[in-house]
């Protein structure tokens, strides 16, 4: 990405990535034109940014005359700390790590396609939880459309091969050359291409299942030697609950998040059944938005207790909240 860019724009990016309608595109790609740096190296991502705007209105305006909404696909709402989707090919065990991760009862058998359509659950680690997707399977002829919507939303992808038969390695090299042809591809974190606004990348670990099949090892080598990728590794039997805690702390790290309990000026402990979540680095100001709208207008001041202060510290809008913090909000 060009240099010195805002702290403004990389939100709104992070959001456009995100984004579900038109009108959220458009207010996104406005504002990362407004906050992208003025130079040279930049002109060609300006160029990106007016085009897309300008594609953006065209079809806002084609709606507001009787055209078709366009949004991006089936939105499943978000919930939790984040989201995770889940991909892979048939059998790859997708269902049963959602299983074994939730306290979901997702339909899980020894054929393909048992998961027809895209389905949350809700992932518990300590005091919060995580959204995680389940997915219809990715062959070389099938790739449900929902998904390019789906994958640039989430926070992480979970693509998951499986290495209880020789076909899961054929199927996993499918599902890699499907995402490839797409605008929605995979990579070691999450970003938007620089040359191409349209091109977004999801942060993705690899998943490899059903480790403790026979030849499992000998399978595990050649997906290394045919497919060598950067993303994180992890390996895991869905099927017999195993080496599944690693995998469970990885994703809610990949959250990047921290914790923030509040309290009322009048009680004397803070609500710890419900913290809020916000990404690392985000002010009060934007955690009192999630508490209420009005509070980012009224706001005067709040009170934290934290590792990083001292009891009952008075900060403002500004303060950059610490994993646990508590907060008391005062309008």
């Amino acid at each position: 990405m060009p240099a010195n860019l805002t702290a403004q724009y990389l939100k709104a990016e992070e959001e456009y990535r995100r984004a579900t309608t038109l009108d959220e595109e458009l207010k996104c790609l406005q504002v990362m034109l407004q906050e992208i740096p003025k130079h040279k190296g930049t002109d060609h991502l300006q160029a990106q940014l007016k085009t897309k705007i300008a594609k953006a209105k065209r079809e806002l305006a084609g709606e507001k005359t009787g055209g078709k909404k366009k949004s991006r696909g089936l939105r499943i709402p978000r919930q939790g700390a984040g989201t995770a989707i889940l991909l892979g090919g048939p059998n790859a065990g997708k269902s049963q790590l959602v299983a074994r991760l939730t306290n979901a009862s997702p339909e899980v058998a020894p054929y393909p396609f048992t998961t027809t359509v895209p389905a949350p659950a809700m992932m518990p680690w300590e005091d919060v939880a995580v959204q995680l997707i389940d997915t219809p399977p990715i062959t070389a002829d099938y790739f449900d459309a929902l998904l390019h919507g789906l994958t640039r939303a989430a926070d992480l992808a979970l693509l998951v091969v499986d290495l209880g038969s020789d076909e899961g390695l054929e199927h996993y090299q499918a599902v890699l050359e499907r995402l490839s042809k797409t605008k929605t591809r995979l990579a070691a974190t999450s970003y938007l291409d620089d040359r191409d606004v349209g091109l977004s990348y999801t942060q993705t670990f690899l998943v490899c299942n059903k480790i403790d099949a026979a030849d499992a090892s000998v399978r595990l080598e050649l997906l290394h030697e045919l497919c060598p990728l950067d993303f994180p590794e992890y390996h895991v039997s869905a099927l017999h609950g195993t080496w599944l805690e690693d995998l469970r702390n990885a994703i809610y790290a990949a959250m990047d998040v921290v914790r923030v309990y509040t309290k009322l000026p009048t009680a004397k402990e803070p609500d710890r059944d419900r913290p809020f979540t916000v990404r690392r680095g985000s002010t009060l100001l934007e955690m009192a938005g999630q508490v209420h709208k009005d509070y980012c207008e009224g706001l005067k001041f709040a009170r934290v207790w934290g590792a990083a202060v001292h009891d009952g510290t008075q900060v403002k809008g500004d303060y950059v909240l610490h994993d646990k913090d508590v907060v008391e909000l005062h309008m």
